[in-house]
């Protein structure tokens, strides 16, 4: 049977996940958000697309996290982005709301899933989703890009005094 990966959110990030494991062929993908028409949208494109990159991966969009049931691997993107002026702790606090309620959904549709969160504040977001979901830590995993490795060597750097290529 063929592995299964779903991903939560629709937008950029989400739906750029959605086409790598496409084109990857890692897995059937299903693609959900709450906007209606939006993950159907984007998964129609991808796999009109399909031929010309050459795939064959199927790929469901929908608002519905029936679709998303016995999962192997759920990816969490949904999340508010950070807006000017925002600061961290508001964009926690919204956030958190957010995963809190996708985290039970996944659950209930795929208890034997592992969860890789993506959305940020990424620490607290995959606290959170380890704490609602009950899963052993093993099957929660943060998933970081460059951005907070540089940031944080950024930081280190200014607070040193020293040259960000100082800073490892």
């Amino acid at each position: 049977m063929r592995k299964k990966i779903s991903v939560i959110g629709a937008g950029m990030v989400g739906a750029t996940c959605v086409q790598r494991i496409a084109e990857k062929g890692y897995a059937d993908v299903v693609m959900v958000d709450i906007i209606e028409g939006l993950p159907q949208g984007k998964a129609l494109d991808m796999m009109e697309s399909a031929p010309v990159i050459g795939c064959d991966t199927k790929i469901i969009g929908t608002n519905d996290y029936k679709e998303t049931a016995d999962s192997d691997v759920v990816v969490i993107t949904s999340g508010l982005p950070r807006k000017p002026g925002m600061t961290r702790d508001e964009l926690l606090q919204a956030n958190m709301k957010i995963v809190g309620e996708v985290t039970k959904s996944v659950v209930k549709y795929s208890p034997n899933c592992i969860i890789i969160m993506v959305t940020n504040p990424l620490d607290a977001m995959t606290y959170l989703a380890l704490k609602v979901s009950g899963f052993p830590a093993n099957r929660v995993i943060g998933l970081s890009g460059a951005l907070d490795a540089t940031r944080l060597r950024y930081f280190i750097a200014t607070e040193l005094g020293v040259s960000v290529a100082d800073v490892y």
